[in-house]
């Protein structure tokens, strides 16, 4: 504790005109604003200061208690009294709230000033008469002394009682509990939700590719099916080979795809993709039977013959109706169209049986690749879920364990805290007494000393 008078109060309250003023009528005072003052510094008095332009607030009310809670030597000022004819209500409904929000502030003395009045001279000498009896007082350092000892008990009290209930620890409690609840939560969760993710993504995979092997082979059927209809007797075995190779493009493709969704899925899990297996072996192609006619050439030719036959004698009467005898170039050039036409007929007829021939070989090729896909697919598919799912259940198990880890070091903590809680509030059973009693001789010794304030006030 020093000799300083600490002056402060709510901005714009006259606080720096009213130091000035009594820095001059009491020279031989220390007066000193709050920023002035090194924190937790007890003065030997403090006058607040408040406007007269309306009554306090409840944050005045509260800078009030904070800046006088180890000082007992307290005086209240209301300012600017010059320029309000209204203080002395304001001053009334002041001191009313002051009691209302402390009982410590119920017995503060209030005085009215005008430190830098417009007009006149400084209204300020029932201030200076007051605060020097307080200063005055031969009991201000004693009073002082219980005040600062109320405050230290005071903090003390509070100190204990929020140990013991653990208020800034109670929070640490609550968000360890809710990080243990989520834990567990995670933990009952977290195998049902990944085979649940896992079947799924699996599905949708099975549904895709089937849906593009689909795709595959009845693009490939429709562009070979037009390819065979606009060769010729010659690329048949061009349009073969490229049979053969676009079945095996459509494998190949079909089984990237494959390893492409299990990489996928598997990346979405968070698991190790699963070991690709030995490439898509291609079904057993068979060459397409066009050569296999016999019959159907026998037959062609007999009906090319006739049709021949009759081509022929057509064309002997039409030239014979152009001379009036035989000839033998009319009879010769009968048989060259009649040979003619019965060798176009028959070779025509053998292309387009060998073209719808090639026809069905090709849907039947195509046909047996996209079911050996579907297979593939359908195989692969199984193999990788049971990898995925067994991945994905070591992971499971895995963080499991973490989490068992986690929630067992929560609960350490947990423990820790109900300790700390329980030996703060046995150290509050024990030193709370001794407190308490020590307050109420504090408490019990103040009032007696307060015969000069009671006096100034008519209290």
């Amino acid at each position: 504790m020093n000799d300083v008078v600490l002056v402060t109060g709510p901005p714009l309250a006259g606080v720096t005109s009213l130091v000035a003023e009594l820095r001059r009528r009491m020279p031989g005072r220390s007066f000193a604003e709050a920023s002035e003052v090194d924190p937790g510094t007890a003065p030997a008095a403090v006058v607040f200061v408040v406007s007269a332009i309306a009554p306090v607030t409840e944050s005045d009310c509260a800078l009030a208690d904070l800046a006088t809670a180890q000082t007992d030597v307290v005086v209240a000022v209301v300012s600017k009294v010059d320029d309000h004819r209204d203080w002395r209500g304001v001053l009334a409904a002041d001191r009313e709230r002051f009691g209302e929000y402390t009982a410590r502030l119920r017995y503060v003395p209030w005085v009215s000033a005008a430190a830098a009045p417009l007009l006149g001279e400084p209204v300020v000498d029932n201030l200076v008469e007051l605060l020097g009896r307080q200063l005055d007082d031969p009991r201000l350092t004693h009073r002082n002394s219980l005040r600062a000892s109320e405050f230290r008990v005071l903090a003390e009290m509070s100190r204990l009682h929020s140990e013991a209930a653990g208020g800034y620890r109670q929070a640490q409690v609550n968000a360890l509990r809710g990080r243990r609840e989520e834990l567990s939560r995670q933990g009952r969760l977290s195998r049902s939700d990944s085979a649940i993710a896992l079947r799924h993504r699996i599905q949708q995979a099975r549904v895709a590719l089937m849906y593009s092997a689909r795709n595959r082979c009845a693009s490939a059927r429709t562009e070979l099916l037009e390819l065979v209809a606009a060769t010729s007797r010659r690329a048949f075995g061009d349009v073969e080979q490229c049979v053969r190779r676009r079945c095996r493009d459509i494998a190949a493709e079909v089984d990237e795809e494959i390893g492409t969704h299990a990489r996928e899925v598997a990346a979405q899990l968070g698991v190790t993709e699963p070991p690709r297996p030995p490439p898509m072996r291609m079904v057993a192609i068979t060459d397409p039977p066009v050569r296999s006619r016999r019959l159907e050439t026998q037959l062609m030719t007999v009906l090319g013959a006739g049709f021949g036959l009759g081509v022929a004698v057509v064309v002997t009467r039409l030239i014979a109706g152009l001379s009036p005898e035989p000839t033998v170039a009319g009879m010769a050039a009968g048989a060259v169209a009649g040979l003619a036409i019965s060798v176009w007929v028959v070779r025509i007829r053998a292309l387009l049986h060998d073209r719808a021939v090639l026809d069905r070989w090709v849907s039947a090729v195509l046909t047996a690749v996209g079911s050996a896909a579907e297979e593939r697919i359908a195989t692969r598919v199984l193999a990788a879920e049971a990898a995925l799912v067994s991945a994905c259940v070591a992971g499971a198990d895995a963080r499991q364990l973490a989490g068992g880890q986690q929630i067992a070091r929560i609960d350490a903590e947990l423990r820790e805290h109900a300790s700390a809680t329980a030996r703060a509030e046995t150290a509050r059973d024990r030193e709370m007494p001794p407190l308490q009693r020590e307050l109420e001789t504090i408490r019990d010794a103040l009032p007696k000393l307060r015969s000069m304030e009671s006096s100034v006030t008519g209290r």
